[in-house]
């Protein structure tokens, strides 16, 4: 999903992949720089199919309401709790989440400009680009979801950080992305947990409010960072945009995936990686292109890992690695990968 965020992610290189930061929170999940229209279900164009003016309802709360509360994720044995505190105010919306497991972390969101607050470091990494994440779910204006799956609402009933919630079921039409399971408070549309499922319809990660106040109740001193910054370093992250049709990448979309971003971003060793980001409106891949060095690469790099509902396939093309990350099925990703070709601009002229 998109943790939303998944995420806006964060992503790097590394002789290893670590799983739990690159989460797209949920999701897409982690800093995945896709900007994310504000979605109003006023606006929604006659006939709109009524799965999605819920699921707007359900972006829109998260985007519109003030709200303060802890929500845990688990993404296979491993589970992290953060504390989030939302406000709307005349400047726009305010967010802050700090990780209340492992080690410190911050971000302090204001519209489309995030800090990211990094302790041990003494560093703020800073993003101009919208990072969704939980309660927000969607990406892009959800109008090709129904092409994808069989939204199912009007369903059972549950309780959620003591809170009445509308079960959602989001059932995939084919193999190529996972389902997912959503309760929505009754009273205001927010998101309040979210299941992601595989074909036997079985749980594989999921994310929900442990408690949760929605209103007046919600203080804007909790928006205040716990840590005192001044003379930390900060660090803007660039990034410019590619095309990586024209640079002789032909990369295979699943069907119903979309390209929202192709963004080249520096690596610490002045290499530069190139990310494309697609999506089907709820799940979102991302493929990274680097440049391959025999010196220090490892051998054992290439292949799938997963953890939870996260798979990633690396393989090398040419001079390249190339990698597939995304809470989709690993055939999914194995399928982009292995169909990918290169073929170099010299060939095209």
């Amino acid at each position: 999903m998109a943790v939303a965020s998944q995420a806006t992610a964060f992503h790097r290189r590394s002789k290893r992949v670590d799983l739990t930061w690159m989460h797209r929170i949920l999701l897409i999940t982690a800093f995945c720089a896709v900007a994310n229209p504000v979605l109003a279900a006023s606006a929604s164009p006659a006939g709109t199919d009524p799965g999605v003016v819920l699921l707007r309802k359900v972006q829109e709360a998260a985007r519109g309401l003030d709200y303060s509360g802890v929500y845990t994720y688990q993404q296979g044995a491993t589970m992290v709790s953060s504390r989030v505190v939302h406000i709307v105010d005349g400047t726009g919306e305010r967010e802050r989440i700090e990780m209340l497991d492992g080690p410190p972390r911050e971000y302090i969101r204001h519209n489309d400009v995030t800090h990211c607050l990094i302790p041990q470091k003494k560093l703020i990494i800073l993003e101009r680009r919208r990072g969704d994440r939980f309660p927000a779910m969607l990406i892009g204006d959800a109008k090709n979801i129904p092409s994808n799956y069989t939204i199912k609402t009007g369903g059972s009933t549950s309780r959620i950080a003591g809170r009445e919630c509308t079960i959602i079921e989001l059932i995939p039409k084919d193999g190529q992305r996972y389902g997912y399971r959503i309760c929505t408070d009754t009273k205001t549309n927010l998101l309040l947990k979210a299941q992601t499922l595989d074909s036997a319809q079985a749980v594989i990660d999921q994310i929900a409010f442990n408690s949760l106040q929605v209103g007046s109740k919600v203080a804007p001193d909790e928006l205040a960072s716990s840590w005192n910054t001044q003379g930390w370093k900060v660090l803007e992250t660039s990034m410019t945009s590619v095309d990586l049709p024209k640079e002789g990448w032909r990369i295979p979309f699943p069907t119903g995936f979309q390209a929202l971003t192709q963004v080249s971003r520096p690596m610490a060793t002045g290499k530069k990686v190139n990310q494309l980001v697609m999506s089907d409106g709820m799940a979102a891949i991302s493929v990274f292109i680097e440049p391959f060095d025999g010196a220090t690469d490892s051998p054992l790099a290439k292949g799938a890992i997963r953890n939870g509902a996260m798979n990633v396939f690396r393989t090398r093309i040419g001079n390249y690695w190339l990698t597939a990350l995304g809470e989709v099925p690993a055939e999914t990703l194995r399928d982009i990968a292995e169909r990918t070709e290169y073929v170099p601009m010299a060939v095209h002229k």
